[in-house]
């Protein structure tokens, strides 16, 4: 039997055992190093983001971030979550962990009461969809302080249909 522990901890919770574990698993699909990850890491993660942590018998194979950011409404700033990171280790990926850290993080974007955006590839969009996931129109939602390929879509989560009508600048960095 498979021993699973799935977890979420804010960043200023985390030791740095954790995070050295976290950077090493993205390292096996962004391949910077290690000590790239972690430069990364320490310059654009900041204390309340949410970790969201599978462990198979006490060793991390999957990760999850939500990063709590700002969006601008009507020249009024509000809280959101950017669902930044999914990724499995390659031999772990049958256990359908991807499956269970989603739902984790559903749950905690619920509990948050936030709404929450994640940039998909088009491949990976009927995923998301199962998680109930949805494509925002493009025009209406711009990030504003990161480019990205416009193979990309934007999808919501949580979002009130009042702001899904508006037009909406998300930041990332600030």
């Amino acid at each position: 039997m498979k021993e699973f522990l799935f977890k979420s901890k804010l960043t200023k919770k985390l030791n740095k055992k954790e995070i050295f574990s976290i950077c090493k698993l993205k390292n096996t699909h962004w391949i910077y190093g290690v000590r790239s990850q972690i430069n990364w890491f320490y310059a654009n993660i900041k204390a309340n983001d949410i970790h969201n942590l599978a462990y198979l018998k006490k060793k991390l194979v999957g990760y999850g971030l939500l990063r709590k950011r700002s969006f601008l409404l009507k020249s009024k700033i509000f809280s959101y979550l950017y669902y930044d990171t999914l990724i499995v280790s390659k031999k772990h990926r049958e256990l359908k962990i991807g499956q269970k850290l989603s739902n984790l993080i559903v749950k905690v974007i619920k509990k948050s009461k936030l709404h929450s955006i994640l940039l998909s590839e088009k491949k990976i969009i009927p995923f998301h969809q199962k998680y109930k996931w949805k494509k925002v129109i493009q025009t209406k939602s711009k990030i504003q302080d990161h480019k990205h390929s416009k193979k990309l879509s934007i999808m919501c989560f949580n979002r009130s249909e009042k702001i899904s009508k508006k037009n909406i600048k998300y930041y990332i960095f600030s």
